[in-house]
């Protein structure tokens, strides 16, 4: 994304201040059914989604539209409008990333929180209570683990990378015999938060990724230093008419050059 300018900077900062406090908010509400059995329905007969979600959506909704009227809404607990098409600037929200191990009582979900104009995003928070974390980013300044700033890792000896095995598995040799598999992260956003802090070097991220799982993180990693790319090298955009996206790879460096390969590979073949 080109440099913002001083009026854009300042709106965005702006906006960065709204988002910090309704997510802060937010991961408060849902911190109040964590662990405590929330009821749970299933969307499409196999996406968990629970009454954590829709308080947190309904929270979100209501406090960020009410500060900026004119924006657009895009979340994942709400039926989309496409209204929000002709607005200017959209809200991306995801209340809960990782619903299925927020059920399960694990801390690695988060609440994801961006704001996209002309397809990407302005700014983006992950607001991670049940791990006391807390990402954030602008464009052009930085990405940021509670107020500290964070960066990708330099490449080790061995790989520590993420997602789908048969993807992992397609990883050439002599790259193959590096890598560390790590276990699953039910969180998209918090795996992506995780490449930015340098806990983790790599990603691969299955087709259909929605724009609530990736906008907010995808502007971290990138103010970090790393990048979410397709197969063809390019970042995804958001918020327009499609919402999700084909297989990604997150990462830095030569490694992330290899997994958009190997995504290029299994389109060609």
């Amino acid at each position: 994304m080109p440099e913002l300018d001083a009026i854009n900077l300042t709106e965005a900062r702006e906006d960065l201040a709204l988002l910090r406090e309704a997510a802060r908010e937010a991961g408060l509400i849902a911190m109040r059914y964590f662990g405590n059995n929330p009821q749970v329905w299933m969307k499409g007969g196999t996406s968990p989604v629970s009454e954590a979600d829709h308080a947190a959506d309904a929270y979100l909704r209501e406090t960020l539209l009410k500060a900026r009227p004119d924006y657009g809404w895009l979340s994942e607990e709400t039926a989309d409008d496409h209204a929000r098409l002709s607005a200017r600037r959209t809200f991306v929200v995801d209340p809960i990333d990782g619903t299925r191990g927020f059920l399960d009582g694990l801390h690695s979900w988060c609440v994801s929180v961006a704001v996209v104009e002309d397809g990407r995003s302005l700014a983006g928070v992950l607001e991670c209570p049940a791990k006391r974390e807390t990402y954030w980013a602008l464009p052009g300044e930085g990405a940021y683990l509670n107020d500290k700033p964070i960066h990708v890792r330099p490449l080790g000896p061995d790989v520590d990378i993420g997602g789908p095995k048969p993807l992992v598995d397609l990883v050439p040799e002599p790259w193959q015999s590096r890598l560390r598999r790590t276990a699953y992260i039910p969180s998209l956003a918090y795996r992506l938060a995780m490449i930015a802090a340098g806990k983790l070097d790599a990603t691969f991220v299955k087709p259909s990724a929605h724009d609530w799982d990736i906008a907010a993180a995808d502007l971290i990693l990138n103010e970090a230093g790393g990048a979410l790319l397709d197969r063809t090298g390019k970042r995804p955009r958001y918020a327009g008419e499609v919402i999700n996206h084909g297989a990604l790879a997150a990462g830095s460096g030569e490694l992330l050059g290899v997994l958009t390969g190997v995504l290029a590979g299994l389109d060609e073949g």
